[in-house]
């Protein structure tokens, strides 16, 4: 079994609601590697993640990312924060990507994004709301 992929708290709504876009073209590139390659992959709902507090498998090609940090931390410490609580996060926990699903299905209401993830840029294109929105209606 590979290692864990290492997650900061807000990216697992991040991956939940991934559609290819992205930073920067390295940045669009490792993220789809991780979450299509891995997560969206057969079995993928297997996969191990493991929370950490600083910059993890998705920061590293990251335009924004300085050493272990971003320069925009304040933004993402609050956004990790609100993430950690909604989906009642541990620092270092280990699940699996299924696990995760079924977290934020139990946890995140749809149309409720807009208070987790105040401040991201993301959030008004939708597509993590659209993303959530099909993990509630999954069977």
């Amino acid at each position: 079994m590979s290692e864990p992929i290492k997650f900061r708290p807000h990216h697992f709504l991040c991956s939940l609601g991934f559609q290819g876009k992205g930073y920067s073209p390295e940045f669009t590139q490792n993220m789809y590697e991780i979450v299509v390659g891995r997560l969206r992959a057969k079995g993928g709902d297997e996969e191990l993640i493991q929370t950490v507090g600083l910059s993890d498998d998705i920061c590293g090609p990251c335009p924004k990312r300085r050493g272990r940090l971003c320069t925009e931390q304040s933004k993402i410490k609050t956004l990790d924060r609100a993430h950690a609580a909604a989906l009642k996060l541990k620092p270092n926990e280990q699940l699996t990507w299924g696990e995760a699903k079924a977290r934020i299905k139990a946890n995140v209401p749809s149309g409720h994004l807009s208070e987790i993830c105040k401040g991201c840029q993301w959030l008004e294109y939708g597509l993590c709301e659209t993303a959530l929105a099909e993990l509630h209606a999954e069977a």
